[in-house]
């Protein structure tokens, strides 16, 4: 069955790369429409071997029948005109934050808890870039044993802030004099503790999304979770430190196995080859890597993960398209 579906904030970063997506993942359309505001509607996009002429987001076009709304232009558009294309009867997946934590709302990562999609129809939240990674690599580990402490520090890309944090280090790697704009310090050469506003607890933003959206996407939230958000010097993907609890003692072999077997996962994991994930190369791939598998020194039941996923992909843009492919195959199935 070919779909209508339409991407709203098409000329942004996570917009541009949900229409990569479509293209490389061979999602049957037979209407692609494009929609963002007054300073970008006019411009025309490349999606396969044609342009698309990108159209002025209004109310009534949300109010149109599509197949799927694909949402990346970020929380106020979202709360504005989601809504009313949900009334419309058309399924909204929303890449911002404003729905994720909604209680009616589901928030999937479709390997983990996709079968939360069965028979829904409404709006669909898309979680936090690093959220969506670190439960790739954990969600098998958390099934099969249970997960008691998550303690994760993660090294985030400057393309989660949006096109101009990429001029901006760009920019910086050229002229060392360049001002910072986007950032409160110099993002080249430098590591910035800081994603988001602080919250009066310590914590930003950022960290709590990890928290609360970990919580509701496992159904658990006994899960202790001690996140640090860190801004690094690096164009595409995210990097995480993940320490784990687990309620039982670790077999860092079955773990290894665990993972290799899980969907969507890629293990590299061989130190003494100095095989392991890096950014650099997993740019652009919709797989989550992990590596630098190894059991606590003193702790019997926790172990520790490096895992690596292109935060524009994964972490946005292939997660939407993943949820679409999920819902059409339970529909398939009837």
């Amino acid at each position: 069955m070919r779909l209508t579906i339409a991407i709203v904030g098409a000329t942004g970063a996570v917009g541009q790369k949900m229409l990569e997506t479509l293209a490389e993942r061979n999602i049957p359309i037979k209407e692609l429409r494009l929609f963002a505001s007054e300073k970008s509607a006019g411009k025309k996009l490349q999606f396969k071997d044609k342009e698309i002429k990108v159209e002025l987001l209004t109310k009534e076009a949300m109010e149109e029948k599509y197949d799927y709304l694909l949402f990346a232009a970020g929380g106020k558009v979202s709360e504005e005109f989601a809504p009313i294309a949900a009334k419309a009867g058309n399924m909204v997946i929303d890449n911002s934050s404003h729905f994720r934590m909604k209680e009616h709302i589901p928030l999937v990562v479709p390997e983990i808890n996709g079968h939360v999609l069965k028979g829904y129809r409404g709006i669909v939240a898309n979680p936090n870039c690093s959220t969506t990674q670190m439960l790739m690599a954990i969600g098998p580990i958390y099934k099969k044993y249970g997960i008691s402490r998550i303690v994760v520090s993660t090294y985030q890309a400057v393309s989660g802030s949006g096109y101009k944090a990429i001029e901006e280090l760009n920019n910086q790697l050229k002229d060392e004099n360049y001002p910072n704009k986007v950032y409160t310090r110099k993002i080249s050469g430098n590591c910035i503790p800081h994603i988001d506003v602080f919250n009066e607890n310590g914590f930003t933003k950022e960290e709590l999304k990890m928290v609360y959206e970990t919580h509701k996407i496992l159904g658990d939230d006994t899960i202790e979770i001690n996140p640090t958000a860190v801004r690094v010097p690096v164009v595409y993907g995210h990097s995480e430190s993940i320490y784990l609890e687990l309620k039982e003692e670790v077999n860092v072999e079955e773990i290894r196995e665990l993972l290799k077997n899980s969907e969507g996962i890629i293990v590299e994991d061989e130190p003494e080859a100095n095989k392991y994930p890096t950014p650099l190369e997993v740019a652009g791939s919709d797989f989550t890597y992990v590596g630098r598998i190894r059991k606590d020194i003193f702790n019997p039941r926790a172990l520790s993960l490096w895992v690596v996923a292109d935060n524009l992909r994964k972490g946005a843009a292939t997660n939407a398209i993943q949820i679409i492919e999920k819902i059409e195959k339970f529909k398939m199935e009837g």
